[in-house]
């Protein structure tokens, strides 16, 4: 068996070029914080882009920042705060779910698993964000894709390809994202001790309201003590994050506290409190339990989630909790198996969606669909962007599907 860690994108160019020659599988990773996702590797042969890192292009008055695939997360987050710059997708960090250290992952994971937080229902996820790649296919070829500037989109974007595709279709060397200006201020209200069904219909009605709620999340009890330390509390919480200007977010917030002053007792978070619950939530702490129980990450209808999630508990033991307004669903199931079949008759039944195993052990992995199944026509969309990138199937084979 062999690690290559190479440190430049020509040393990557070599090595993928070497094993299209030899047709040996690689299993492509960073540092390795979201391999407890997908099937377990089945390869010989590691291409570790830990020490391919760096920012090697940084404009904050273009918005635009590019670094090598394997630069930490941690890194780029610590150099943007600097210039009060974000991205402002806010990738979620699966390191602590899979008792690892946070800030582990890297930017060219962040594509590859096309991550996103809380922001989503307002900033979109990572291809929304990403500008332009330098890539190597699975047949040997450097290539690049898109550019240094937000309007360069002509045909097929390849960019948004790579977004979600963990790594199968290619490898990236170089990665070109869209930058922000941090808000000046955040504030969270939270209505506390509200039934699932109450905090849908509670956030339903902030998301439609004037108020411009940038997230919206419900943390039921028993769940919510594990937020930031039991800072929340053990009464469920329903929060609705404001970021903006302090009179901007003052006006929202009386019109917030107005429309659902009969909803239940509220509460207003500062600042760094309402920072670090947000982070908490867009981590899953919460499930960061040092266990192996399994973990869902479903993505539905958010009016069908907290159904979805009675149902699911009145067969098997269950922990929940909501992000995106309910579109978010993070599941923990309590007796150790992982129930794929009823999860996933359950979203369809309840107007579809997509359940993604993010926590089992390996024998599990190797044993479930990870990822959901793709209907007929999606899935021979896939096989054929498959067979046009890595033809021998040698970027980490059988990750996503067996």
């Amino acid at each position: 068996m062999t690690d290559f860690t190479p440190t430049t994108p020509e040393e990557v160019l070599s090595v993928v070029q070497w094993a299209a020659a030899e047709q040996a599988p690689l299993e492509v990773v960073g540092q390795g914080s979201k391999r407890g996702i997908g099937r377990p590797a089945q390869t010989e042969h590691t291409l570790s882009l830990s020490r391919l890192s760096g920012v090697t292009l940084y404009e904050p008055a273009e918005l635009v920042l590019t670094a090598r695939a394997g630069t930490p997360i941690a890194e780029i987050e610590k150099l943007l705060a600097d210039y009060n710059q974000q991205l402002d997708f806010e990738p979620l960090d699966y390191g602590p779910l899979h008792g690892q250290a946070a800030g582990a992952g890297t930017i060219g994971g962040v594509l590859a698993a096309n991550l996103s937080g809380p922001r989503r229902l307002k900033a979109g996820a990572a291809r929304d964000h990403i500008l332009g790649i330098n890539a190597v296919s699975g047949r040997g070829e450097a290539f690049k894709a898109g550019g240094r500037v937000v309007k360069n989109v002509t045909g097929y974007d390849v960019s948004k390809a790579m977004a979600g595709s963990w790594g199968t279709l290619a490898v990236c060397t170089d990665v070109t994202f869209k930058v922000l200006p941090v808000a000046e201020t955040e504030t969270t209200l939270a209505i506390r001790g509200l039934l699932d069904d109450q905090a849908a219909a509670a956030m339903a009605l902030a998301m439609g309201s004037s108020a411009e709620v940038s997230s919206a999340a419900h943390v039921p009890e028993g769940v919510a003590i594990s937020v930031v330390g039991g800072a929340l509390g053990s009464d469920a919480a329903t929060l609705l994050r404001l970021e903006g200007f302090p009179p901007s977010i003052a006006y929202r917030l009386n019109l917030l506290q107005d429309m659902l002053k009969n909803a239940g007792e509220l509460q207003v978070l500062l600042g760094d409190k309402s920072k670090a619950v947000w982070r908490d939530l867009r981590d899953c702490i919460p499930f960061a339990d040092g266990t192996h129980k399994p973990v869902w990450r479903v993505s539905m209808q958010p009016s069908e989630a907290h159904r979805m999630t009675l149902d699911l508990r009145q067969n098997v033991p269950a922990s929940a909790f909501y992000d995106w307004q309910g579109g978010l669903v993070w599941l923990r199931m309590e007796h150790g198996e992982p129930e794929a079949e009823r999860v996933r008759a359950l979203v369809r039944a309840h107007g579809g969606g997509h359940a993604t195993l993010v926590r089992a052990n390996a024998a599990v992995r190797a044993a479930v669909p990870v990822f959901a199944p793709q209907p007929p026509a999606l899935r021979a969309l896939a096989e054929r962007l498959k067979a046009s990138f890595d033809p021998h199937n040698i970027l980490n084979p059988g990750r996503m599907a067996g």
